[in-house]
């Protein structure tokens, strides 16, 4: 067992919702970020929104000043894959769609430095399927933090098939370094959160479709009589119906299995633009 692979410089591909937060605990954790996206408007979006979460914490006096202006001063903005020829890991960030993550990781493998870790922080892909697309699948690694990354403590580490025992542990020591837990889980459709997750979610659809109970009793039974702190449908509408519908189809057609079968409300909410919180309306109504 040689020394642990050293991490210091990090590139986060994707400054949305999860990629913003993954650069902001990395951030915070003392590692210089390169915070990644394809456009400008993005990646300040995303800086604003974790300039917005430290401020609160300022506020809160869980840190000072000077301490959130570090943390502002360890990520660096970038508008092209060629950065990433100056990190030790890229945490990719990006959209579900195989096709676009495995053209990322065919071009990050071309740029990145031979010793550079690339992870990926899909909730359902196929981390050897992603590999396949590189030259160094042994260095490709799921990372699967929990949505909202900063307050989460959970991260799925997944191994590819041909995932190295020593990038697996650098990863783990690093996910420590950001205050959160590793938890080992190996390539599986869904991998283990959304596989027990989503088809209690589309358990609790199927229960509305079929006229078992109305929307507010089924939650209410899973908040009282589970300690569940969000109920399956509104769980749902805060994820989005698109994406817990295209987790389901995931695992449907990973495992061949009927009881993963989407339920055709859901897919009739999706198909009606009724996608949760983020449209205004999914399974309840938000102003």
């Amino acid at each position: 067992m040689g020394k642990l692979m050293e991490i210091k410089k990090v590139m986060v591909i994707g400054a949305g919702q999860m990629g913003g937060g993954i650069a902001q605990v990395c951030a915070q954790a003392g590692y210089e970020v390169y915070l990644n996206d394809i456009q400008e408007e993005s990646f300040q979006k995303g800086l604003a929104v974790i300039t917005k979460n430290l401020m609160r914490n300022v506020e809160k006096e869980r840190i000072t000043e000077e301490e959130k202006d570090a943390v502002l001063n360890r990520i660096t903005k970038s508008l092209t894959l060629e950065d990433a020829k100056n990190v030790d890991i890229v945490i990719e960030a990006a959209v579900e769609n195989m096709d676009i993550k495995r053209k990322i990781f065919s071009e990050l493998d071309q740029i990145a430095p031979a010793h550079t870790i690339l992870a990926t922080n899909t909730s359902s892909l196929p981390i050897t399927e992603i590999a396949e697309a590189t030259t160094r699948p042994e260095k490709v690694i799921g990372m699967h933090f929990m949505n909202p990354v900063p307050v989460m403590k959970l991260v799925e580490i997944i191994r590819g098939l041909a995932t190295a025992d020593d990038v697996y542990e650098a990863v783990e020591n690093m996910t420590t370094q950001l205050s959160k837990v590793p938890v080992e889980v190996n390539d599986f459709p869904g991998f283990v959160a959304n596989r027990v997750l989503m088809p209690m979610i589309n358990e609790a659809v199927y229960t509305l479709y079929e006229g078992v109970a109305t929307k507010e009793a089924i939650d209410e039974v899973m908040k009282l009589g589970m300690n569940h702190p969000m109920g399956p449908l509104q769980l749902a509408d805060f994820i989005g119906l698109d994406t817990c519908l295209y987790i389901m189809e995931t695992l449907h057609e990973g495992f061949g299995d009927s009881k993963y079968r989407p339920c055709p409300l859901l897919r009739k909410y999706v198909k009606a633009g009724w996608l949760g919180k983020k449209s205004g309306r999914g399974f309840y109504e938000y102003n």
